[in-house]
Parts: C-alpha cells; sequence; structure tokens
C-alpha cells in the first residue's frame, strides 16, 4: 500500500511524524511530497499511489487520471470543494474529509474577529460589547457548535438555522432554532455563516439578507468567499454605513473593499480558520487513520462522494 501525502502548504513536523507512525505501522510505504511548485510534480507523485491524504490541494479529474491505482482521497479538514467529486465517483474512488478536527480553531477565529470588529479594529474609538447581544450561526455542524459553546461564555444569545439538524439537538446546546435564512438574518446583530460551497450557496448571501441585519450588524465570515455575493455585499456596506464584514479569506475584491470600508471590513490574507498547530496535528493524524482504515477494512465512515 502506498500513501502519498501531498501538500503545497504542508502539515506541522509534528503532525508528519504522526502520521507516519499510522500508516507504517500499518505496513504501508509513505511518499511525502511538500511545497510542490507545479501541477507536474503532483502529476508524477500520485502515479502509483493507492491513497492520496491532501490540505487545500486540488483533485481535479487530470489527478485523479494520472493516478489508476487510486482508492482513496482524504481531505483534512471539512470542506472538500478542493476535490471534483464527480470525477472521483466515475474512477471509482472514495473522497473522505476529516470533520470536526478543525472546528475548534475556525470557531475560535469568529470570536477573535468577532472582537475585533465589535471593538472598531481598536482604532481607538469605543466600540460595542458582545455580552448581550444576538448570534446567529448559520449552519449546527461541528463548527457552529463550537461557536454556540464559545459563545455561551460570552453571555450572548444565540439562535441557529440548520434544515439538517434536528430543533432538540440546538435546544440541548442552549440554541433557539430559526427556520428560514431571512428570520436569521433579521433578528441577528451577528451572523456567523458555516455554510459549505455548493452550486445551490455560492453568492446565496447577498444584498437583501445582509442589508436586512440589525443596527449596528455584524456579517463574519469562515466559511468558503464563494458563498457570498460581492456586488449585494458592497451594496449593503455602501448604503448602511453601520454595517461591518470579516472574512477569513479576501474577496475577489479585497483592495477596493478595503480601501472603501477602512475599518468596517476585515480580510485574513489566506485561509486561516484551521492554521493553529493543534489543528493540524488533529486533522492530519485522522486523516492517516481514515486511510488505513479504508485500505485495511473498506470503513468510509466519512466519504462525500456517492
Amino acid at each position: 500500500m502506498k500513501v502519498l501525502i501531498a501538500t503545497e502548504k504542508p502539515f506541522a513536523a509534528v503532525a508528519v511524524d504522526g502520521m507516519r507512525k499510522v500508516i507504517e505501522e500499518a505496513g504501508a510505504e509513505l511518499v511525502l511530497l511538500e511545497k510542490y511548485a507545479s501541477k507536474q510534480e503532483l502529476l508524477d507523485a500520485v502515479a502509483t499511489a493507492e491513497a492520496l491524504i491532501i490540505r487545500s490541494d486540488k483533485v481535479d479529474a487530470e489527478v485523479l487520471a494520472a493516478a489508476p491505482a487510486l482508492k482513496v482521497v482524504v481531505r483534512a479538514g471539512a470542506g472538500y470543494d478542493n476535490v471534483d467529486l464527480e470525477a472521483a465517483t466515475a474512477r471509482g474512488v472514495c473522497v473522505q474529509n476529516t470533520p470536526g478536527q478543525n472546528s475548534n480553531a475556525v470557531a475560535e477565529l469568529v470570536f477573535g474577529m468577532a472582537v475585533m470588529m465589535s471593538r472598531n479594529m481598536f482604532n481607538g474609538t469605543s466600540g460595542t460589547e458582545l455580552k448581550d447581544k444576538t448570534l446567529g450561526i448559520q449552519a449546527f455542524g461541528q463548527v457552529g457548535r463550537n461557536v454556540a459553546r464559545i459563545a455561551r461564555g460570552f453571555e450572548m444569545n444565540v439562535s441557529a438555522l440548520d434544515p439538517y439538524c434536528p430543533d432538540n439537538v440546538m435546544e440541548d446546546a442552549g440554541v433557539t432554532p430559526v427556520h428560514s435564512v431571512e428570520e436569521l438574518y433579521r433578528l441577528n446583530k451577528v451572523v456567523s455563516i458555516h455554510i459549505p460551497a455548493t452550486p445551490e450557496t455560492r453568492k446565496s448571501i447577498g444584498y437583501d439578507l445582509i442589508a436586512s441585519m440589525p443596527k449596528g450588524g455584524l456579517l463574519i465570515n469562515t466559511a468558503r468567499k464563494e458563498v457570498i455575493d460581492e456586488e449585494g455585499l458592497i451594496r449593503a456596506l455602501d448604503e448602511r454605513a453601520d454595517l461591518k464584514y470579516a472574512a477569513d479569506v479576501a474577496p475577489e475584491r479585497a483592495a477596493e473593499i478595503k480601501e472603501r470600508f477602512g475599518d468596517r471590513v476585515f480580510f485574513t490574507p489566506k485561509k486561516m480558520g484551521a492554521q493553529t498547530s493543534e489543528a493540524n496535528i488533529n486533522a492530519g493524524i485522522a486523516a492517516a487513520r481514515q486511510v488505513i482504515s479504508f485500505l485495511t477494512t473498506g470503513e468510509e465512515r466519512f466519504r462525500v462522494n456517492k
């Protein structure tokens, strides 16, 4: 069994050590491709791999076609829009993610942004506190549940929207269920986005939703930039000088938006939600364990393609 770890942005050394231990103790061979500079390097490396572990690296139809022995791809992290699921399914390749391993790191980033934006980027002017403010969570998965947990410490009033999560699960976590996206945005001063980027969700958050937020509204996006309609966002920020937006990855027109709205917007230079040593280690070792489980027992617990 040959397992390829291919990462333009490498795992921490301690994570690689842990992954190597899991893989080699199972009798598999580990091949490490880090900081590769061209797609051809990935195509060459994957040619004889039976399993592939990636982070944000793109696995498209060309990569899959170059890997005739490939059986499984594991994305170390929750999002998997960097993998062509249709092409993988057509070639009989199982695609998995590692849900929950990065969730606390992302949730903590949400509150780092929330505090910073509520305090006007610490620019010397008076801001507001989070205590007693309303927080709406869009999608109540692993990250959303950690956001709710942290929000309790801030004594915020939390509600959430997730059509795939039963109301009683939210209620047990001290969260009020809402049942429409319009209600979520209209009722909450802070909204935190955790939906995946799918054909249905891309550009789904635009002017109408953002402009409906209460006075002093703050929208935080640690999901994917593709779920935001940039034109609608800009229009809402133009018309409502009280609105703010923070995102974990710069939008296409980041420089223009930053120049136009100043301290009312904030963007990380690259996706930082999972960039903690703990999340890096957790996701990497989880990915290695899932690869070995699939290769040895056929377990598909976190499969994301058909």
